[in-house]
């Protein structure tokens, strides 16, 4: 059997190859003679100037009917040993395997030798690593990043770990690996910043599976480098220490200590405040926070980092004798002390006095703490903590290096938050919640075609709750699934209703990827179509880029989304370019409109960058076949741009604010 390959494949194959490798054309002359060749044999290309050269000197004890049996050769044959005579004069014996293929469309036979004497001794280096790295890839898993970041490979064991595939996981970035939470992306920024500089990594670290679960790894990574290469590449070697992490939390737990500082852990800390709030007693609740912890691990040895920690709990427990103190994470240590504000707040001059030493230099350290009263502030342990992370928010917003008690702007917030969920329970079960809706116009006909569906809520108690509001809270209390269905039920009605009216209007709804993990989204979604009358054709789900990028790696959610645009329901891409934007997504999801961010129509008629990039959207939206639609849209002058640019529908305040129902009904009647 031929085989086609081109000889600058071919050359770069044998070049490479670690055992003697060659090749001749069919008249029996050398045309590629690897290094091994003149390492093994002593000859060079060189001494193989005649056509039977090769024959006359490598291959004499042949006889004539076996090198023509070579020549010939029209399919893979092996041909054990062959006594061959060096250029030294010394024999030895080999293995060959002959190859035919065509090189520049010429008939040539390719020649691998294994010796048999010297076979692991010449290139024992290459034999050693080799063995060395089938060791590593049978033991741990393994991922070969580029130099900017990206996935080039990985080993079986990473992908059966990690749930993922090679198809999604590669061009990945290294940072789509860690869990989406700001600790998890700052130890990798601090990997990545250590191995980008040539140093080795390595420690425990929590990864992120495809299906979103976490797991345990030690982690150690290398940067590496090639001489026929200007850029690094980095190598990930990790073995998963998920259990012993799940047996060491289980043991903490149970014990509640922390065991590298010998401080109560969080679960024995939220203990005891449920007991003092239950006798009643009256206390601080103080949370510090070591300021860009993981910046100074970084520019500090790492060696240093558990006496660093040891030296900043021995200086909590001298200046607050006779107080609770716990450690709740790596960074942030909790007290709780009867001590008044003043006192907590000189913590920083303390610090600054008795500075922690690494070496013969003083580490630069920075504090930002939250005090919090109970019961005066918060009346729980969840409201403490929250009350304090909030805080400490402000604190670094404003530089850090402070601490402060809750503001009263700040207890007003949290108690509206905490009053919210409270009547939001409530405002679901009795289905207080109102949609309105905000009509979307084709700019060819000029005519209402769709509209989209906007929560509102106004509370008795509470007064009006603004959707980005609502829905973080929503998000976070569990209650934002509860949400869409309520949404997705009245916007079927809606439609079914307008069509009973003869009135065909699309209406789109907005849903969240945590909506979409529900495996029973799809069939609740078409269950309420067929209760409520409405075809599916009215109907449009609208996510967002980070929606896109997260249903790209979750086969089951692409699943979903392809059974109700089977039916004949709709995607629309919105908030188009403050995202992840990505062209695997467009492809992979059943999107059939892209919508423009109001963000960039705001400065549409003001910015000529913006005029050529938002023309260029359109243009990208139409080569993918799809209805391109501009939000935010306030202005004649900005409608007549999008009308240039071929835009083909608008949305926004020119048109209409949400309204009622009855209100779109009259707009479409006018």
């Amino acid at each position: 059997m031929n085989v086609n390959l081109t000889q600058s494949c071919e050359e770069n194959m044998l070049i490479k190859t670690p055992f003697p490798t060659f090749a001749l054309n069919q008249n029996g002359q050398v045309i590629i003679w690897n290094p091994a060749c003149e390492q093994y044999f002593g000859y060079t290309k060189q001494d193989f100037q005649s056509t039977d050269s090769l024959k006359d000197q490598l291959f004499s004890t042949l006889t004539e009917n076996e090198w023509q049996r070579i020549l010939n050769a029209q399919e893979y044959i092996r041909i054990n040993n062959i006594q061959l005579i060096h250029k030294n004069e010394t024999l030895s014996k080999a293995n060959f395997i002959i190859i035919p293929c065509l090189i520049n469309n010429e008939h040539s036979i390719i020649f691998y030798c294994l010796p048999q004497e010297d076979f692991f001794t010449i290139g024992e280096t290459e034999q050693e690593l080799l063995d060395l790295k089938n060791g590593l890839l049978s033991t741990f898993m393994t991922v070969t990043l580029d130099h900017e970041g990206f996935i080039i490979s990985c080993n079986p064991l990473f992908l059966k770990t990690s749930k993922w595939t090679p198809k999604r996981v590669l061009r990945k970035s290294f940072w789509q690996l860690f869990p989406e939470d700001e600790e998890s992306q700052q130890i990798a920024d601090t990997i990545w910043n250590t191995i980008s500089k040539g140093k080795i990594w390595k420690g425990d670290v929590q990864k992120k599976k495809k299906t979103g679960e976490t797991y345990w790894v030690h982690l150690t990574a290398i940067p590496t480098s090639s001489p026929n290469e200007d850029d690094f590449h980095y190598f990930l070697i990790e073995q998963d220490i998920t259990n012993e992490k799940e047996m060491q939390q289980k043991l903490e737990k149970i014990a509640y200590i922390d065991a590298e500082t010998g401080l109560m852990n969080v679960h024995r800390l939220e203990s005891i405040v449920k007991e003092m709030i239950e006798e009643k007693q009256n206390f601080y609740f103080v949370y510090l926070s070591i300021d860009k912890f993981y910046t100074l691990k970084e520019l500090h040895n790492m060696e240093v980092e558990n006496n660093f920690i040891l030296e900043f709990t021995k200086r909590l427990k001298i200046y607050f004798q006779d107080s609770v103190l716990a450690r709740v994470n790596e960074s942030d240590f909790v007290v709780i002390t009867p001590l008044g504000e003043w006192f907590i707040q000189e913590f920083l001059s303390y610090l600054k006095q008795n500075p922690i030493y690494i070496g013969h230099r003083a580490m630069p350290i920075t504090v930002s703490g939250g005090i919090t009263r109970s019961p005066q502030d918060q009346s729980n342990f969840t409201q403490l903590m929250n009350a304090s992370l909030l805080i400490i928010s402000e604190v670094r917003q404003a530089g850090g290096d402070n601490i402060l008690s809750l503001s009263e702007s700040t207890h007003k917030k949290l108690n509206r938050k905490s009053m919210i969920e409270k009547r939001l329970l409530l405002a679901l079960d009795q289905r207080n919640l109102k949609v309105l809706y905000q009509p979307q116009v084709d700019l060819k006909t000029g005519k209402i075609y769709a509209v989209e569906a906007f929560v509102r809520w106004e509370d008795e108690e509470i007064g009006v709750v603004n959707p980005d509001e609502l829905i973080p809270i929503a998000e976070e209390s569990g209650l934002i699934n509860n949400i869409g269905s309520f949404m997705i039920e009245e916007a079927c009605k809606q439609a079914a209703e307008w069509l009973r009216q003869g009135l065909e209007l699309k209406v789109g709804i907005n849903m969240s990827v945590r909506e979409f993990r529900d495996k029973n989204m799809a069939k609740f979604i078409l269950d309420t179509l067929v209760k409520t009358g409405c075809p599916a054709h009215l109907i449009q789900l609208e996510i967002t880029e980070k929606f896109a990028l997260e249903a790209e790696a979750e086969t089951s959610i692409i699943q979903q989304m392809r059974t109700l645009e089977e039916q004949g329901i709709t995607f629309v891409l919105d908030d188009f370019g403050t995202g992840y934007a990505s062209f695997r997504y467009m492809q992979l999801l059943p999107i059939q409109i892209l919508k423009i961010d109001q963000m960039y129509i705001q400065s549409l008629t003001k910015s000529e960058k913006t005029q050529r990039l938002i023309n260029g959207i359109v243009h990208f939206g139409k080569s993918m076949n799809l209805t391109v639609l501009a939000e935010g849209v306030e202005t004649e002058e900005q409608k007549q741009l999008l009308e240039q640019y071929n835009c083909d529908a608008i949305q926004g305040y020119l048109i209409s604010k949400p309204v009622t129902a009855d209100k779109i009904s009259k707009l479409l009647t006018n």
